[in-house]
């Protein structure tokens, strides 16, 4: 009987219920990672088609549309020029030139937005000109930095931030206990975790170019922005998940930010690479509309960036709005509470 009282004492129903919520996180973050990371085949790439007559152009663009597994988008291009300007737009992600004067044709690629992508159209081009007894020369329109192995610096740049994100929300709600939160001590919080953003967007940019590591090119401004949007937008929508369901919001931001933003954020593998689930989810949450902005930033001259920085605005804009509405709602409630039950006493006493 002994054993059972400190069994309880030591495992109450509450710890119970969170270890239960941690060991589903445990599942979800095994599911997630390895659904999405490990077996990664291209599936319809944005794929450009440049040939010297329409017919010819067509033709390729059927013949590269039916093969298997449909891992090309293929469509008509005008011209090369045109093909390096769509791949700087980041509107496709290669294009096949096809010379008719010889034998090898140009195959454009930029692993500037992930390495294993160009490697992967590459092989298919080979493979597809081989068959008619061509060749193909690759050309890298937006090459990665030779010091951003596998192009994944943008990726952990923005994991970074978002790590610092969801902990400085933590550690602010944990270190208030279980107080509740006050409409004016929110407002602090959102301030406090706008100069966090600001200092580490500057800071993660610092480290990051060409003072330190050397790891990305672009500008150090446009990151250090980012950084401080990313870094805000899942603090403060860490803070409102806190707000709405107490110390649960963490494992919430956690699900959200690690277990499903990490996998479908296009770091490791292109989005076009991922399976469709992930590659649906990956552009609306905060690690991939960051990575997809630090990319542009670093090797697209900051093209294609306005759908990804308005989605790091709305998680922002959500959470600023959610973190300062509960505490107004909850403050009115206990205050209208305490009114009724002043007014109730009152009259009581009245008639006594």
């Amino acid at each position: 009987m002994k054993f059972a009282d400190e069994f309880k004492n030591a495992v109450t129903p509450r710890a119970a219920l969170l270890v239960i919520g941690v060991l589903a996180l445990q599942l979800l973050f095994i599911a997630s990672y390895v659904g999405a990371l490990h077996d990664p085949k291209p599936k319809d790439v944005p794929f450009g088609v440049v040939a010297p007559s329409p017919a010819a152009a067509q033709q390729t663009e059927q013949r590269l549309a039916k093969l298997p597994g449909s891992p090309l988008d293929p469509r008509v291009v005008a011209d090369e020029r045109t093909a390096r300007q769509q791949i700087m737009d980041r509107k496709i992600d290669g294009a096949l030139v096809i010379d008719p004067r010889g034998s090898t044709d140009t195959l454009l690629v930029a692993s500037g937005g992930g390495t294993v992508l160009a490697s992967a159209l590459e092989s298919l081009a080979t493979k597809v000109d081989g068959a008619e007894k061509r060749t193909v020369n690759p050309v890298d329109v937006a090459p990665a930095s030779s010091h951003d192995f596998d192009g994944l610096s943008a990726f952990y740049l923005v994991v970074g931030w978002c790590v610092g994100g969801y902990l400085c929300a933590s550690i602010m709600s944990i270190s208030a206990g279980s107080r509740p939160t006050s409409p004016q001590r929110a407002a602090i919080r959102l301030g406090a975790m706008a100069l966090v953003s600001i200092v580490g967007g500057i800071g993660g940019s610092w480290i990051i170019g060409d003072t330190i590591l050397g790891a990305l090119p672009g500008s150090f401004w446009g990151l250090a922005g980012l950084g401080a949007l990313v870094t805000f937008a899942v603090g403060a929508i860490t803070l409102a998940l806190e707000e709405l369901t107490g110390i649960v919001g963490i494992g919430l931001a956690v699900l959200l930010i690690v277990v499903a933003g990490n996998p479908s954020a296009g770091g490791a593998f292109p989005l076009p690479m991922l399976p469709p689930f992930w590659q649906a989810i990956g552009p609306w949450l905060p690690p991939g509309a960051g990575t997809w902005t630090a990319r542009s930033i670093a090797y697209f001259q900051g093209n294609d960036v306005t759908r990804s920085l308005l989605v790091l605005s709305g998680w922002a804009v959500l959470g600023v709005v959610v973190t300062l509405l509960v505490p107004s709602v909850r403050e009115r409630h206990d205050a209208g509470e305490t009114g009724s039950t002043g007014n109730g006493s009152t009259h009581v006493g009245v008639a006594s």
